[in-house]
């Protein structure tokens, strides 16, 4: 059992026999009442967000949760293949658990999976990572003073703005929690 003022962001727990992960903490404390806790969090089944209260002294229940390292292979509609590099073998899990990070995750590279009771709720990504350009319009000269941002094609398929400098080819360093560029890799 964790306590309710406990529930930083990350943290995990069980409301309603659901798994849920805390994104976003809010401790209230108003006048000669108690406190409450308000959290926006994440139910790992089905990944829907909800908004959740708590008295400050209340206990929820913990989550435990175990973790894998697997190796990305492939998606489909349906489903993400995952493969365990010691034994080989594939475990699918449903896009819509991990629709969100999925698209940082590149084919052939390791991430963490999390699973509670054998069931895998979502993956660990890093909070950066380093993608190629492929494709963008080139920047106009003179216009590198200011801050003009062009739409650039990463090698994921996602579209974000990056400054005029970045060209067809270039790495460039994006923020997985946000999707916003973040520099230009070296």
């Amino acid at each position: 059992m964790i306590n309710a003022t406990d529930l930083r962001n990350g943290a995990t727990f069980l409301s309603n026999d659901q798994p849920y992960k805390v994104i976003k903490y809010t401790h209230t404390k108003l006048g000669r009442g108690g406190a409450t806790v308000r959290v926006t969090a994440k139910n790992l089944v089905t990944g829907a967000t909800e908004d959740k209260t708590f008295s400050s002294n209340v206990k929820v229940e913990d989550v435990a949760m175990t973790k894998r390292k697997l190796q990305f292979l492939y998606h489909d509609n349906v489903n993400a293949v995952f493969m365990d590099p010691s034994s080989y073998e594939q475990l699918d899990i449903p896009l819509a658990v991990i629709k969100a990070d999925l698209p940082f995750v590149k084919e052939g590279s390791e991430v963490n999976v999390l699973f509670w009771s054998e069931r895998p709720l979502s993956i660990e990504i890093p909070p950066k990572v380093t993608l190629e350009v492929t494709d963008t319009p080139p920047g106009v000269k003179g216009d590198s003073a200011s801050n003009i941002y062009k739409t650039a094609k990463l090698e994921n398929g996602i579209s974000i703005k990056v400054p005029l400098f970045v060209n067809i080819g270039d790495k460039v360093i994006i923020d997985t929690r946000t999707g916003e560029y973040v520099e230009r890799a070296k």
